[in-house]
């Protein structure tokens, strides 16, 4: 009777295992593996339309190559959806930089985004002023005028100690599966690994500490020392600009944040908002050879730099668009599958591993659904966003208008309706597990899904949230909304919002394994009898932005 009792008890926990079609995943990895379109998906969203900030040409022209494939995939209704205002749009078309004397040598940089044009090439000596609060404008009134001006103290060089490139290994996998001390404040955040924090030698500008994924950089100081909250931050820097700009500054110098080498990561200049007063050219330089130029300055030997710099503001269409189609299920069409990235890129590079990367493996995933021409119960519909580098905008837009109002929590009709989001958006890194955003209830279907995948390195379900990146618009109103967790490569280290972020940082086979496991998430969860489950809906937030931290992007504006 006992092992009856036992076989039976066997039996029923047999049946409510997760079931997973072995055979069609077998067919997606054949797919993915041997026909693989990931890297041509990246050449061009790279090479051909980097970068893509929104509201630029370089982002309109990606989108209508996507539409172009999409349309000739077979997919439904591929369509730019309109969301906005997001404001006006930027684009640098020109950028020279040099050092004329005391001996000549060109100038690694980028122009910094939302300034104007120097109209055509100017010359002229360089002076170091900081100008770090408002107190600081006092010190240099009327000291300005046609000047190039230095306005940040150098940046304070060191080794390279460690290797920029790194994966998890299993004892940090192991860690990140672990539920964190539920007397935390904050229990769900994931922590990066080995990131500095505020206050760290990579001074202001560098990456707070914060989830794995997007690392932003950290608020000026005001005058206590501490970071100003976002609205500080903005504040100080309209009133910078305008400063800046009365006193006839020619070109503001900023240094970038990175430190390994001829990298150069900068934030925004100016303001998206028409409202917000404009700077004057303005331009990030490496740190060696920004600090080469204090030195000279400081020691007094006379200094002459050159700028050439084209910027194009477009005002015609304040609205952006996020880019959507479909394949259409069947007997359960009215119930939707959601994959997606974030499609906008900050400047510098060409937006290769933020978020090309995240980009190519949800067209590629979505090709090979279809070239498999698989029958699935759910729609399963593509999503790439834009305005996620000014704080999530598209997908807000997009979940306020499909699905639920996060300050109201009014709900939509096709709030029950949607079965689950999946999104790609911490670089160029092969997945390694999913984050459950403190969901329990799915850890068991994300563990069954995940098993075909173990020789490929995806092993970890971790109880844990991240942040920065889309999901958390349909997370914040209580939609299943999951990000991956991806091996870090270079993404904190090199690539992230600097000039290098180009099609060579970009790990083929990291994109190929993404493309296979989103692709196999995508179908089990269109074909799954259930929806997947849901935690409670949250309250309303009226003034909230969704997740569990605000954002405090290096190009939120």
């Amino acid at each position: 009777m006992r092992l009856l009792s036992v076989l039976l008890l066997a039996a029923v926990a047999l049946n409510a295992e997760e079931k997973v079609d072995l055979y069609t995943i077998h067919r997606i990895k054949a797919e993915a593996f041997q026909n693989s379109k990931v890297m041509e998906h990246a050449f061009y969203l790279t090479d051909v339309h980097g970068p893509r900030l929104t509201g630029s040409p370089g982002i309109r022209g990606a989108a209508e190559w996507v539409l172009g494939r999409l349309r000739e995939w077979g997919l439904q209704d591929p369509k730019l959806e309109k969301w906005g205002p997001f404001g006006r749009g930027w684009s640098n078309v020109r950028f020279t930089a040099h050092l004329k004397e005391p001996q000549y040598s060109p100038l690694i940089g980028f122009a910094r985004p939302w300034s104007p044009s120097t109209n055509g090439p100017v010359s002229g000596d360089p002076i170091l002023a900081i100008l770090r609060t408002e107190a600081d404008f006092d010190k240099f009134k009327d000291k300005l005028k046609g000047k190039i001006v230095l306005i940040e103290p150098p940046r304070a060089l060191t080794p390279i100690t460690s290797a920029p490139n790194r994966r998890f290994s299993e004892s940090e996998l192991d860690a990140v599966a672990q539920a964190p001390d539920p007397a935390q404040r904050f229990p769900f955040v994931m922590p990066i690994p080995n990131q500095p924090a505020f206050g760290t030698p990579q001074g202001p500008g560098g990456p707070p500490p914060g989830p794995v994924g997007p690392v932003f950089a950290a608020p000026s100081p005001g005058p206590s020392g501490q970071p100003f909250d976002r609205e500080g931050q903005r504040r100080f820097r309209s009133k910078l600009n305008q400063f800046l700009t009365q006193e006839g500054v020619l070109v503001a110098v900023s240094p970038g944040d990175r430190t390994d080498g001829g990298t150069v990561r900068a934030t925004a200049a100016g303001s998206r908002e028409e409202k917000d007063p404009l700077p004057p050219p303005s331009v990030a330089l490496t740190p060696e050879h920004y600090n080469r130029l204090a030195r000279l300055i400081e020691r007094k030997i006379p200094v002459t730099l050159e700028f050439d710099i084209q910027n194009r503001f477009h005002e015609e269409d304040k609205d952006s668009f996020n880019v959507i189609a479909e394949i259409p299920g069947d007997r359960k069409k009215d119930e939707l599958v959601m994959l997606g990235a974030h499609f906008d890129s900050w400047t510098g590079g060409t937006g290769a591993t933020d978020n090309a990367a995240g980009s190519v493996v949800v067209l590629e995933a979505i090709r090979i659904l279809k070239a498999l021409d698989l029958k699935m119960p759910r729609t399963v519909r593509l999503a790439l966003w834009t305005g996620e580098e000014q704080g999530l905008l598209g997908s807000r837009a997009y979940v306020k208008d499909h699905f639920a109002d996060r300050e109201t929590m009014t709900l939509k009709p096709e709030h029950t309706k949607l079965s689950g989001y999946f999104n790609l958006d911490n670089g160029t890194g092969k997945i390694r597990g999913v984050y459950l955003q403190g969901n329990d209830m799915i850890r068991p279907i994300f563990e069954a899904w995940l098993g075909p995948f173990k020789d490929l390195g995806a092993t970890t379900t971790t109880i844990r949230s991240t942040s920065g990146t889309d999901h958390l618009s349909f997370d914040a109103v209580g939609l299943p909304g999951f990000q991956f967790v991806q091996d870090p490569v270079e993404y904190s280290s090199r690539s992230h919002h600097t000039n290098m972020d180009l099609y060579d940082r970009l790990q083929a086979g990291d994109l190929i394994q993404a493309s296979a496991i989103m692709a196999s998430f995508v179908y089990h969860t269109a074909i799954r009898e259930e929806m997947l489950p849901r935690r409670p809906l949250p309250k309303p937030e009226p003034r909230g932005r969704p997740g569990d931290r605000p954002r405090t992007g290096a190009s939120d504006n």
